[in-house]
C-alpha cells in the first residue's frame, strides 16, 4: 500500500512539474485549471499518507483521475493535436458550428491562429467555414496555408482547384488537377474536374486521356464512363461514344442523360427501333422529356406514322411551348402535319424550360452537338451512314461538321 502511494506520488508530482513547466513554456493559462484539478488529486493522496485516512473508493477513483488519468489524457490528444488551448478551441468551435454560430465559430478558430500561425487544423477548418460562407478567396488563401503546413493535404488541394475553377481561373485549377492527378491517380473527383474543364476549353483529345487514365482505377464510375462519352462525342467518333454511354447506363438505369445521348446516335446511324426505345426511356427525365416525345415524333414522321407523330409532337408542346415550337417551326419535316399540331396562341416560358438549366455546361453542349449531328445525317443513305461507321474505326474521329459533309459528298 506504502509503496503504491509512493509511485503514485512520484508519477504525479512529475507529472504536475511537467504540465508547469508546459504552461509556462507557451505562456497558456488554459493549463491552470487542469493544474488545479491535479493538485487536488496529490492533496488527496497526502491526506491518505499523512493522517492514515483510509478513503472511500470513489475519492480514491477520483484521486487517480484528477492526478494522473485527466493529465495524461490531455498529453495523449496534445501529442495528436497542439496544445491544449488550441485543443479546447477546436471543440468550442466545433460546438459552435453544430448550433450554426459561425461567426463565433470564427472567431475561436482566429484565436487559436493569433497564438499559433502554423496551426493546421485551425486553418483547415478556417477555410471550410469561409468556403461556406461564399468567401471563396479568402478559403482559397486558407486552404492555401493548410497545404503548406501538410503537403499530403489532397483534399485540400483538390479544394483549391475547384475554387480557382469557380472564379474562372481555369489555367491555375487545370494545372493544380493536372499535379493532383499525377499524385493521387485514384482521386476521381480530380480526374472529373480536370475533364469537365477540357471539354469546356474544347480539348477533347486531353480529355479522352484523363477520363481513361481514370477509369483504370475505378471502372464502375457513372460520372468517368459518361464524360468520356462526351469527349468521344465531341470528336465525332460515336462509336466509342456509344460503348461509354452504354457502360454509363448499365452502371446507373436512373440518370437518363446517357439514354438520350445513345438515342441521337441510333438516330445518326438510323436505327429507329433502338432511338424509339432510348428516347422514351429519356422521357422520365423531366429536363429531357419535351426533347424527347420531339424526337419521338420525327422518327414515327419518318416512319410514315403521321398520327403517332402528331401525338407525341403535341405531348412535346405541353411540356415544354416555347422551346419545341420554335423547333418545329424550324424544321421542315414536320409541314405534313403542321395543321394538326396544337401551337398555343401565348407562348410563356414554362417551367421545363427553367428545369434545363440544371442540366451542366457539358450536357447542354453535348446535346446540342449530336441533335446538329442527326439534322447532318438524316438525309444521308444507309453507305454514307457506314462510311461514317467506318470512319470512327479507322480512328479519324477529329473531323468537324464541314468536314464530315465534304467527305460524305466526296
Amino acid at each position: 500500500m506504502i509503496i503504491e502511494q509512493l509511485i503514485f506520488t512520484v508519477i504525479a508530482f512529475a507529472i504536475f512539474v511537467y504540465m508547469f513547466f508546459r504552461m509556462i513554456k507557451s505562456n497558456d493559462t488554459t493549463y491552470v485549471a487542469i493544474l488545479v484539478l491535479e493538485a487536488i488529486g496529490i492533496a488527496l493522496n497526502f491526506v491518505e499518507v499523512l493522517f492514515g485516512v483510509k478513503l472511500n473508493i470513489v475519492f480514491v477513483i477520483l484521486k487517480y483521475i484528477l492526478s494522473l488519468i485527466l493529465p495524461i489524457l490531455i498529453l495523449i490528444l496534445e501529442k495528436k493535436n497542439a496544445g491544449l488551448f488550441e485543443l479546447i478551441k477546436i471543440q468550442k468551435t466545433k460546438i459552435y458550428l453544430f448550433f450554426g454560430d459561425n461567426k463565433k465559430a470564427k472567431q475561436q478558430l482566429l484565436d487559436i491562429l493569433d497564438k499559433n500561425s502554423n496551426s493546421y487544423k485551425a486553418h483547415k477548418m478556417l477555410a471550410e467555414l469561409y468556403e461556406n460562407e461564399g468567401g471563396i478567396r479568402k478559403s482559397i488563401d486558407e486552404y492555401v496555408q493548410a497545404i503548406d503546413l501538410n503537403k499530403k493535404d489532397y483534399d485540400s488541394y483538390y479544394k483549391v482547384a475547384e475554387l480557382l475553377n469557380s472564379l474562372g481561373k481555369k489555367d491555375e485549377a487545370s494545372e493544380m488537377l493536372f499535379n493532383l492527378v499525377n499524385k493521387q491517380p485514384e482521386n476521381t473527383n480530380a480526374a472529373e474536374l480536370l475533364g469537365n474543364i477540357l471539354i469546356e476549353r474544347e480539348m477533347y483529345k486531353e480529355a479522352v486521356n484523363i477520363y481513361q487514365n481514370a477509369l483504370r482505377l475505378n471502372p464502375t464510375s457513372y460520372e468517368l464512363n459518361y464524360s468520356l462519352g462526351i469527349a468521344y462525342t465531341m470528336l465525332n467518333d460515336f462509336q466509342s461514344a456509344k460503348i461509354c454511354y452504354e457502360k454509363a447506363a448499365e452502371i446507373n438505369s436512373l440518370l437518363y442523360n446517357a439514354k438520350y445521348s445513345l438515342a441521337e446516335i441510333a438516330l445518326i446511324y438510323k436505327d429507329l427501333e433502338e432511338a424509339e426505345k432510348r428516347f422514351l426511356e429519356a422521357t422520365e427525365e423531366e429536363e429531357l422529356s419535351a426533347d424527347s416525345y420531339y424526337e419521338l415524333a420525327k422518327i414515327y414522321l419518318i416512319k410514315g406514322d403521321k398520327d403517332t407523330a402528331i401525338k407525341y409532337i403535341n405531348t412535346a408542346i405541353d411540356s415544354n411551348a416555347k422551346k419545341i415550337v420554335e423547333k418545329v417551326k424550324k424544321d421542315p419535316i414536320f409541314i405534313p402535319i403542321m395543321a394538326r399540331i396544337s401551337i398555343p396562341f401565348n407562348l410563356e416560358e414554362s417551367e421545363q424550360e427553367q428545369d434545363e438549366s440544371k442540366l451542366k455546361e457539358k450536357d447542354i453542349k453535348v446535346k446540342e452537338h449530336l441533335e446538329k449531328m442527326s439534322e447532318i445525317t438524316r438525309n444521308l443513305s444507309y453507305n454514307d451512314i457506314n462510311l461514317l461507321k467506318h470512319t470512327n474505326k479507322r480512328g479519324r474521329a477529329e473531323v468537324d461538321k464541314e468536314e464530315f459533309q465534304k467527305e460524305i459528298q466526296e
